[in-house]
C-alpha cells in the first residue's frame, strides 16, 4: 500500500478566480465606503477626521483588492490522485490538507451567485475527519464537474465505509 504524504498539490485554480476574489472583496469594501460617505454627509461634525477615515479606507481597500487575489492565486492549489485529494489554500493563514480517497464520504459542488457570474465552482470533499471537509474553491465549472465525477467514481470503487 502506498503511503500518502503531505506535499504541495500540482494544479492551480482557475485564473478567473483572481477576478472573482477581487470582486468579492470589492463588494464588502464598497459597502463600508458607502456607509462612511453617508455618515460624512449626514453629520457635519469632525469632517476632516471623517475624510481622513474615508481616505484610509479607500487606500486599504485598494491594496486589499489588488494584492489579495494575486497572493491567493499563488497559494491555492489542488490535486486528485488515485490515493488522495490534496489542497493548499489561504493567503495569511495557509492550510494544506489531504483526504485519502478511502475516507471520502461525499463529494459536492456549489456555486454562489457571484461565482456563477464568473463561471466558477467549488468542490467540497467530506470525510470522516474531525478537521472537517476539504474545499477546493475557484475551479472553472468544467474542471469542477470532472473532479466531482472522478472522485465519486474513485470513492465508490474503494472498499469499506469511509470511516
Amino acid at each position: 500500500m502506498e503511503t500518502t504524504t503531505l506535499r504541495p498539490p500540482q494544479h492551480r485554480v482557475s485564473p478567473i478566480a483572481r477576478w472573482y476574489w477581487a470582486a468579492h472583496a470589492a463588494v464588502g469594501w464598497l459597502i463600508l465606503v458607502a456607509v462612511q460617505v453617508v455618515w460624512l454627509i449626514a453629520d457635519g461634525d469632525d469632517i476632516p477626521l471623517r475624510v481622513a477615515g474615508l481616505v484610509a479606507t479607500v487606500v486599504l481597500a485598494t491594496a486589499h483588492v489588488v494584492v489579495m487575489p494575486v497572493w491567493r492565486y499563488r497559494v491555492h492549489r489542488w490535486e486528485a490522485t488515485p490515493e488522495a485529494v490534496y489542497t493548499q489554500s489561504g493567503w495569511f493563514k495557509q492550510e494544506w490538507r489531504i483526504a485519502p480517497v478511502s475516507r471520502i464520504q461525499t463529494v459536492d459542488s456549489a456555486r454562489g451567485p457571484l461565482e456563477q457570474l464568473f463561471r466558477l465552482a467549488n468542490v467540497t470533499v467530506t470525510t470522516a475527519s474531525a478537521a472537517g471537509p476539504v474545499r477546493i474553491s475557484g475551479l472553472d465549472r468544467e474542471t469542477a464537474q470532472r473532479l466531482v465525477d472522478e472522485l465519486t467514481a474513485k470513492a465508490q470503487a474503494t472498499a469499506g465505509d469511509a470511516t
